[in-house]
């Protein structure tokens, strides 16, 4: 997951089915380590989704459990105080990382960051990076259906999205496909 101003701009790229699926779980109800991880500045690790972590997430720990995922960790892409995103990993067996696994990943989050800016560098203000825009689109239908829910319910943009995930979430869909319905005038969130 990667962030620019605060606003959720897609994944960059995932490893495998279970990869994407943690990502498309955690944008569809809006919780989960890359979050966290974004949000506080620091790694996240949970070597054991059966422990304390269903507190912390309840929607999002069973969905992954069932999935195959046992064990979650991310690491926030960040250079000081400016966050642009997360890295995931999981594995489909508890367990902690080895201390060698975690200095890998903090120096994998770390090029990923260095990347992401380097790209983003010459870029004006407030734009993409061409190579980035293709994350960006991942997510256009959803955000086309946030304004929709936005105009038709006279609410903010942020409260229509956590209306979207809500029904999503409710219906147990891919937030991605709700939006669909949404534009094509198949459904109308309330």
């Amino acid at each position: 997951m990667f962030k620019i101003a605060d606003r959720h701009h897609g994944s960059l790229g995932s490893s495998d089915h279970a990869a994407a699926l943690l990502e498309d779980l955690q944008f569809t109800l809006g919780e989960g380590p890359c979050i966290d991880a974004y949000e506080a500045g620091r790694s996240v690790s949970v070597p054991d989704l059966d422990d304390a972590a269903a507190h912390r997430w309840p929607a999002l720990v069973p969905a992954l459990i069932d999935t195959g995922i046992r064990a979650v960790f991310a690491f926030p892409l960040q250079l000081g105080t400016i966050r642009l995103g997360a890295l995931d990993l999981h594995c489909g067996q508890p367990g902690d990382l080895r201390t060698q696994q975690y200095d890998d990943a903090r120096i994998v989050a770390e090029v990923v960051t260095h990347a992401l800016l380097e790209l983003q560098a010459g870029t004006a203000t407030g734009a993409l990076a061409p190579e980035l825009e293709r994350a960006e689109t991942l997510r256009i239908e959803v955000h086309q259906a946030s304004g929709m829910v936005a105009a038709q319910l006279g609410v903010g943009v942020g409260e229509a999205l956590v209306r979207l995930r809500a029904h999503a979430y409710a219906e147990g869909r891919p937030v991605d496909d709700v939006a669909r319905d949404v534009i094509a005038r198949k459904l109308r969130i309330e």
